[in-house]
């Protein structure tokens, strides 16, 4: 009901929902807005009413994925505030934080009513399986081009014909954060420190360590890692760069085949730009949907399952 609420006051003062100040918004996406809230609304409504039946499950779990597409760049919120920066408008920033507790609610009552007990047990720490490994494997690798390229401009160096200084200018331009600039000129990227911790949430994710606090966390050591802990970032990290990154890559190859005109925006030539994008849009897309499987893999590997009757006590 908020979110339906919020989404009339914004088409009915002409305030993008989606796209920001900047953009130019069609008002049939505020309206969608609108009518997610209310569908949803009758949906909580009609589960209260007759119960969780399976057309109004499938229901909750449309709903739930509409919600989660109107919650995408809540992650890039969270950045750009992390480094003092500004979101690009406040309007779609709350609508990104709206629809994200709007997916989390409708997940929520879509699940069937399985609440643990207190005699369930929760599993043994465990590692995933090799295949699992081989994801986590494959995200971390994905991020090495991404960070040399990324660090070759923090260090000063020039890349793809564009300099380090010349990088910094661009992100002065573009309204980066003191904060941001400062580490920049330190030889720091704040992309890379971020893309350092996303490979930390990987691991963690499929090591026994991200299931019980280990030795190197004093305070914390030997008790259970609660497990909406990691896979909070993990799940938004995934909703959010998975399709970016593999949205980019088909839009790269696109260009790459001479179907679409890669834009040149700050870098010499189309080509330097495209090279960018590739490297970018490749290590999102890997890595995104490496997190989606590491993340399934945690979930499962750390279900409470119910004790034998006989062993209770």
């Amino acid at each position: 009901m908020t979110y339906a609420g919020f989404a009339l006051v914004c088409v009915r003062s002409g305030t993008p929902l989606f796209l920001g100040p900047a953009a130019s918004e069609p008002s049939w996406l505020g309206w969608a807005g609108v009518a997610l809230g209310v569908l949803s609304t009758l949906s909580g409504a009609a589960v209260l009413r007759y119960g969780l039946r399976p057309a109004l499950r499938g229901l909750l779990l449309a709903l739930c994925a509409l919600a989660g597409l109107a919650a995408f760049g809540l992650l890039m919120d969270v950045i750009t505030l992390l480094f003092g920066q500004g979101v690009d408008g406040r309007a779609s920033a709350a609508n990104h934080v709206l629809a994200a507790a709007g997916a989390l609610l409708l997940a929520t009552a879509a699940r069937p009513v399985d609440r643990p007990r207190d005699d369930d047990r929760a599993p043994a720490p465990s590692a995933a399986s090799g295949a699992v490994h081989l994801a986590a494997w494959a995200g971390t690798l994905a991020f090495l081009p991404y960070a040399g390229m990324k660090l070759v401009w923090a260090c000063g160096g020039t890349f793809a014909g564009v300099s380090g200084a010349q990088m910094r200018e661009v992100s002065r331009r573009n309204g980066a954060s003191d904060l941001w600039l400062a580490l920049e000129s330190r030889g720091l990227d704040a992309t890379v420190l971020l893309a350092a911790v996303g490979v930390f949430l990987l691991w963690g994710l499929v090591r026994p360590w991200g299931q019980v606090f280990p030795r190197w966390t004093p305070a914390l050591r030997g008790r259970r890692v609660p497990r909406w802990l990691p896979l909070t970032p993990a799940l938004l990290g995934a909703a959010t760069l998975a399709p970016y990154g593999v949205l980019g890559t088909a839009y790269s190859a696109l260009a790459t085949a001479g179907v679409m005109t890669m834009r040149r925006g700050d870098f010499p030539s189309s080509d330097d730009a495209l090279l960018v994008a590739w490297i970018g849009t490749a290590a999102f897309a890997v890595y995104g949907l490496a997190l989606t499987v590491c993340a399934r893999s945690y979930w499962v590997r750390t279900r409470r399952s119910p004790v034998p009757a006989g062993r209770i006590g």
